[in-house]
């Protein structure tokens, strides 16, 4: 493929890109996390298609290897800070700190200064300035991992099915961005098969943030994350629960559980808590106490009455099984059958008679 018609392709996608995140919904346009975002991942894409602009008009690449290196990680660098700011951003409600949305500025003059006045051999500088690259772009995936895990937590704590899926596409995407922070010197200095190779990765990995990006708020998934962590924030005391407490949390649960309360689907933690009769903090500081999620704990319970139901009714189906014990999705009911009792419920039925 020559080099020409991908910078071509990748104006086009960046041109394409930019637009799809201007004509975002309005009413994620409200949201200001999502507004700062927005403007965060449309600087990234509109400096990527300005960046393969340049190289396609002065044909860099083919006449100025010096030129088409400098070119290339004086985009790149900005352009993978503010990709990751984008995502940090997001995943952090818009705390972000000032070392976190400034440490790229004095690594890309470092940068700019090692390639403009070093006179050792250009590969060894490539080779220098790509590590920094690199270290910065490690540097932004360590919080929004930890970010993540922080998140899938709360999910886990807060509704009664596991929501890990709504998070994958930031997952990919912190990976995706590492990987081709990690991959630079490939598209610097790499050619033929190669080069397309790394082009591929690149061109899908920045279509799939973007895509994801405005999927992810066209869907209600944001709206359901923002609920769980602003509800958790309000309630999770960090207090150790007293004994006197924890027995009055046990006797509620049983009494929950002795009317089959854990049976209604789509019973977030705050539901639960109310029904049970306890403040939402106590309950939460139980499971806490307990080392345990409350989409876990009650999957497990749902799955003993579904074992139960398939011995008294081995007609039923298994979207009748699931819709009886609470679960609202017939995949997610088998997938969680299959992990917690290592069979299907087939095999569990057949394994029975």
């Amino acid at each position: 493929m020559p080099v020409e018609l991908m910078q071509f392709s990748a104006i086009l996608l960046m041109t394409l890109l930019a637009l799809k995140l201007f004509m975002l919904p309005r009413k994620s346009k409200s949201n200001p996390v999502v507004q700062t975002t927005r403007w965060l991942l449309t600087a990234s894409i509109l400096l990527l298609g300005i960046h393969f602009l340049l190289q396609y008009i002065f044909e860099f690449r083919t006449q100025n290897v010096r030129m088409a290196i400098i070119l290339n990680l004086a985009f790149f660098i900005p352009c993978s800070a503010l990709f990751s700011l984008g995502v940090l951003n997001l995943l952090s409600r818009g705390r972000l700190t000032n070392f976190q949305k400034y440490i790229s500025i004095p690594i890309w003059v470092i940068v700019m200064t090692m390639i403009y006045f070093d006179k050792s051999p250009l590969v060894d500088v490539e080779i220098a300035c790509s590590a920094l690259y690199a270290a910065m772009q490690l540097y932004y995936s360590y919080p929004q991992m930890r970010r993540m895990r922080h998140i899938s937590d709360v999910l886990s704590d807060y509704y009664d099915f596991e929501m890990d899926y709504v998070l994958r596409w930031m997952q990919w995407s912190i990976f995706l961005l590492t990987l081709m922070a990690v991959m630079v010197p490939f598209i610097i200095f790499g050619k033929g098969p190669l080069l397309v190779l790394f082009s591929m990765i690149f061109f899908f990995g920045i279509f799939y943030l973007i895509d994801s990006f405005c999927l992810f708020f066209v869907s209600n998934a944001a709206a359901e994350v923002e609920e769980a962590e602003t509800e958790t924030e309000q309630h999770d005391t960090g207090v150790r629960m007293s004994d006197n407490a924890m027995r009055r949390v046990d006797a509620a649960i049983s009494r929950w559980l002795d009317t089959q309360g854990h049976l209604e689907a789509g019973l977030n933690m705050p539901s639960a808590a109310e029904k049970m009769g306890v403040p939402r903090y106590l309950l939460s500081a139980w499971f806490k106490q307990q080392s345990l999620h409350y989409s876990e704990w009650l999957a497990g319970l749902r799955i003993d009455e579904a074992k139960r139901t398939i011995r008294e009714h081995p007609d039923w189906s298994n979207e009748t099984i699931a819709r009886h014990c609470g679960f609202s999705d017939r995949t997610y009911f088998q997938r969680k059958f299959k992990e917690i009792t290592g069979m299907t419920p087939s095999e569990f039925m057949n394994s029975a008679e």
